[in-house]
């Protein structure tokens, strides 16, 4: 009997981390969904459930190292890692915090950095896994007011080379998806329209479509991609 595949998501509970979810569990994975809420980490494992697939909620603060590494143990044998959570902050550089600063690169960049230290190794030794990180567009072009986010959406983009150079020579693949403009609930829909008129297909992604490309990297399909970065931004950095 064939085992059955575990993928962790973090920030699962909510917008480009729950379709990824979703999708993965169609595909026949056990989902782990991280998040921070109970009850919308629930309402994801029900959904999952209800679907016929298998999930189960996991909590876990990732802006703390020791609740990273509790994570860790808790997930056990994880196939596909998918470092989503993060936050976004947009503003005139001179207006950021360095509380908001440092929240920024924690949240988006450390947590990332040490769940993977952590989960790595243990796919390496079983000799196969898949890793994905949730980039951006502004990691690879400028866009005013968004120094500090595109930062560690590079920082990310950069860590998925050094990762694929270190792991997968003992079969584990790294790579980023880079989305463009996406409708997830968080950012202002009026915002992310705007966004998504300047790419080339003239719109914003939905959810769905992201995590569609998660799936794929996450599949065998994508066996022979690692260490890159996938725009899924409707062409916005090809010009």
């Amino acid at each position: 009997m064939t085992e059955t595949p575990t993928a962790l998501v973090t920030g699962a509970t909510s917008g480009i981390g729950r379709a990824a979810a979703l999708k993965l569990a169609r595909d026949g994975f056990k989902v782990l969904v991280h998040g921070r809420d109970t009850e919308r980490g629930a309402a994801v494992v029900k959904e999952i459930e209800n679907a016929g697939g298998s999930a189960e909620f996991l909590a876990a603060d990732l802006t703390d190292v020791q609740a990273i590494r509790e994570l860790a143990v808790a997930a056990g044998g994880v196939d596909v890692l998918v470092n989503n959570a993060g936050f976004s902050w947009f503003g005139p550089s001179a207006e950021l915090e360095p509380e908001k600063y440092d929240a920024l690169f924690d949240a988006n960049v450390r947590s990332a950095y040490y769940l993977t230290a952590a989960i790595a190794p243990k796919m390496a030794e079983r000799g196969r896994g898949s890793i994905i990180n949730l980039g951006s567009m502004v990691g690879q072009i400028g866009l005013a007011g968004s120094a500090a986010y595109s930062a560690t959406k590079a920082a990310l983009a950069a860590l998925t080379r050094s990762w694929a150079a270190e792991y997968s020579p003992r079969g584990v693949r790294v790579n980023t998806i880079a989305p463009g403009p996406a409708y997830t609930g968080g950012a202002a829909a009026d915002r992310i329209a705007t966004l998504g008129k300047t790419t080339l297909l003239s719109r914003a992604a939905q959810a769905e479509e992201i995590g569609d490309v998660i799936a794929f990297l996450a599949s065998p399909a994508a066996g022979y991609i690692t260490g890159a970065v996938v725009p899924v931004d409707g062409g916005r950095t090809a010009v």
